[in-house]
């Protein structure tokens, strides 16, 4: 895609066919990562061991924690990056671009240094027994140990290439990496194959994340002169208004994150006490309930270089019928999802793993969780508008007020009332609030926005 072809495509296309450029390729990359995230949990389940398959479960905080560096090097950036775009101000757009990449290589290397240094202590903090202790920490060999940085480096490249709108581009590189996944898994893991269980999911993962990455250097190296997005060594510079734009957005994101493996780390430890089989089922309830969520996020995540170009141009009307359009669009697709949960929860945890007692604890986690859908994906839009203006400090609130003083507060107190089953509600419970503030905030906004405009 030529520039010109880029500004044509934020300023002046039609916002339907917009949205759709943007967002489905972004969509359809969060879809294969739902099904590479689920192909761990598949394929590991083919074991009939539910040991093997808490061993994913529980790492499952972990790897969450790398959307932390992501949201912090790469929903900061490519914000900073579109609206800089949008000012028409391609210095800061090449400076944004070389300090999110050089950082996120950094920080993928130091989380494997402190995750491998630090591991004993961590699987007891992920609620590892030890029944579970050696399987996940073989996971984690490969995911955290060593495959820290190329998880992060594909992830936030990807988020440098949607910034300008290459939103193609930046899915194809990630989708590469997820399907070569979803290929190795069987070969690792089955008795068929390497027979390494929970282990070779791990080293799966890692090699296809290394492809990913290579993508995007080579896919660099193809059209250089005719992309935004900079790795140049001399780009790199700490910049105050560098450093506060990408940090003021990615801070509170990446925060966020945090708060949600927080989240999930307490939702494990409690689910820990009531067995392996109880972990391996609310497992395979999350997994599925990811399908969803990361479709939202992708739509979320499509539609903001669109915003941000244009708030940061002044298009606020634009802006506002693009958020409008895609808020109809994803509530209208997470009521269909939740009754089709709904209907179908024991059969979809019978995909997984055929075991009673599984289906049963399973079904009726999906049950609780699917009922937040409709709300969760009001409370993901809001969140990305907030990202895309630079009001890191909305999106930081909303962060804690999910998780601090609603969600895990729910947990514990619908798990004291409703022994184990109660956990699964505790979601839905936060979502019905935020997604009330949500509406409340942007409908503020935007009328202060658009008076802003107006005079």
């Amino acid at each position: 895609m030529q520039n010109q072809d880029k500004t044509y495509l934020f300023e002046e296309a039609p916002i339907p066919s917009t949205v759709a450029r943007l967002a489905v390729p972004t969509i359809l990359s969060s879809l294969v990562m739902v099904l590479y995230n689920l192909a761990d949990t598949y394929f590991v389940g083919m074991l009939g061991d539910p040991i093997e398959n808490s061993a994913v479960t529980l790492a499952a905080p972990v790897l969450l924690a790398f959307n932390a560096v992501n949201n912090l090097f790469g929903v900061g950036t490519s914000s900073m990056m579109s609206r800089a775009l949008g000012r028409k101000d391609y210095d800061t757009v090449a400076k944004s671009s070389a300090f999110g990449f050089y950082c996120s290589v950094a920080a993928g290397l130091l989380f494997s240094l402190l995750c491998t240094v630090f591991l004993s202590p961590l699987l007891t903090l992920l609620g590892a027994t030890p029944e579970t202790a050696e399987s996940t920490a073989g996971y984690m060999f490969w995911t955290v140990n060593l495959g820290a940085t190329p998880a992060i480096l594909n992830v936030v490249m990807a988020y440098l290439f949607r910034s300008e709108g290459s939103t193609l581009h930046a899915s194809v590189g990630t989708m590469s990496g997820c399907i070569l996944n979803m290929i190795l898994d069987p070969i690792f893991i089955l008795p068929w194959g390497f027979n390494m269980g929970a282990t070779g999911a791990g080293f799966a993962t890692c090699i296809s994340n290394c492809v990913a990455c290579l993508y995007f250097f080579v896919l660099l190296f193809v059209r250089r002169g005719n992309t935004y997005v900079c790795v140049t060594p001399r780009q790199f510079c700490l910049k105050k208004s560098i450093v506060k734009g990408v940090c003021g957005v990615g801070v509170p994101a990446s925060i966020q994150n945090l708060l949600n493996v927080t989240g999930m780390t307490i939702l494990n430890n409690f689910t820990a006490g009531y067995g392996p089989t109880a972990v391996a089922a609310m497992g395979i309830a999350q997994k599925l309930n990811t399908i969803p969520n990361y479709v939202s996020q992708g739509l979320s995540q499509g539609v903001m270089p669109l915003i941000s170009y244009n708030y940061a141009s002044g298009n606020i009307k634009r802006m506002k019928k693009t958020v409008l359009f895609a808020g109809k669009v994803i509530l209208a697709f997470m009521l269909c999802v939740s009754v089709f949960y709904t209907l179908s929860a024991d059969s979809l945890i019978g995909l997984f793993m055929k075991n009673d007692e599984i289906i049963a604890y399973g079904g009726r986690f999906l049950h609780g969780f699917c009922l937040a859908l409709p709300f969760l994906c009001i409370d993901f839009l809001a969140v990305g508008v907030f990202q895309s203006v630079g009001l890191g400090q909305a999106s930081f609130c909303f962060a804690i007020l999910r998780k601090i003083l609603l969600e895990i507060p729910a947990l514990c107190i619908l798990n004291m009332i409703f022994p184990l089953y109660g956990l699964t509600y505790a979601q839905f419970t936060a979502e019905v609030v935020l997604a009330t503030v949500a509406v409340f905030m942007l409908r503020h906004l935007f009328k202060k926005w658009g008076r802003l405009q107006r005079a």
